[in-house]
């Protein structure tokens, strides 16, 4: 393991002690919890009305995977990657079988759809978890947002813009924790290329989760991967989120560099910090 200290950040490359164990025994932990004390059902539709387009229908769907013989456990909701314009739900297969459901939430699309679309379903399926999640056995104070690429950045916007959520009387403060991996802080790209702003043209608007940033936002653990590997300025601008959160006296931001891993490999560590976290938040819980 190689551990580089920073001004009072601790960049933790942690992949050889997940393997090894030495982080968080993932793998003794699947083989102690059979595949048939969890469930699944999938496709359910989030969105409701009868003004939802056929669009609407297609994309606003999730999936839960849920344990059956454990009550009040916590959940992950979990947004797909794809740059806003491609991409599909699935659970991780490292999320599953550790006592806890993954709700996997497909969203509407760019060129299909334009900013803010693809962020107002993401509000409306954390909504949803918050609406029903103990009809499952599930407890909504324990209600972690993750997701990867594009998905870090739907998750940083839903938990941080406080009015997405707010249009469905849920408080974004109540979400136990806000987890991206390799999110955008900044206005995402397609977004600015919606507005005809080039790629490598950095924007800091209402669309961006750094515009947001506030002291009395939920936890938050920021993970990139390699800053030499990443694309483009993701791991400085996720650092320099980190740093503002501090300014402003967010105790609880906590950032990690995945060292040896790009942008598209550095989700297969992650997961692990991300169990460790929910495991650890449980544990301090009780």
């Amino acid at each position: 393991m190689k551990l580089i200290k920073f001004p009072t950040i601790y960049v933790s490359i942690i992949f050889s002690l997940c393997v090894l164990g030495g982080f968080y025994n993932l793998a003794a932990q699947n083989k102690s919890i059979g595949s048939n004390d969890y469930e699944s059902k999938n496709d359910i539709l989030y969105r409701q009305g009868d003004n939802l387009t056929a669009y609407m229908q297609e994309r606003c769907k999730m999936d839960i995977y849920y344990p059956t013989k454990k009550k009040g456990f916590s959940t992950i909701v979990w947004f797909h990657g794809g740059g806003l314009q491609a991409g599909n739900k699935s659970i991780p297969e490292t999320l599953k079988r550790q006592g806890l459901a993954v709700v996997a939430v497909n969203y509407r699309l760019n060129p299909k759809v334009k900013c803010p679309a693809y962020i107002e379903d993401a509000a409306a399926a954390v909504a949803w978890v918050f609406d029903n999640i103990e009809k499952y056995g599930g407890d909504k104070g324990k209600i972690f947002v993750s997701g990867h690429s594009a998905g870090g950045y739907l998750t940083s916007m839903v938990g941080l813009d406080k009015s997405y959520l707010g249009q469905h009387g849920i408080d974004a403060n109540n979400i136990a924790a806000l987890i991206p991996f390799s999110g955008h802080t900044i206005t995402h790209f397609t977004v600015r290329e919606e507005q005809g702003i080039d790629g490598k043209q950095v924007a800091v608007d209402d669309y961006a989760p750094i515009h947001h940033i506030r002291k009395d936002a939920p936890p938050l653990m920021l993970i990139t991967g390699d800053r030499e590997m990443e694309m483009l300025g993701r791991y400085e601008e996720n650092a320099y989120m980190w740093r503002m959160m501090k300014v402003i006296g967010h105790e609880k931001t906590t950032l990690f560099e995945l060292d040896g891993f790009n942008h598209g490999e550095m989700d297969k560590p992650a997961y692990y910090l991300l169990v460790k976290y929910v495991k650890d938040f449980e544990k301090n819980a009780k």
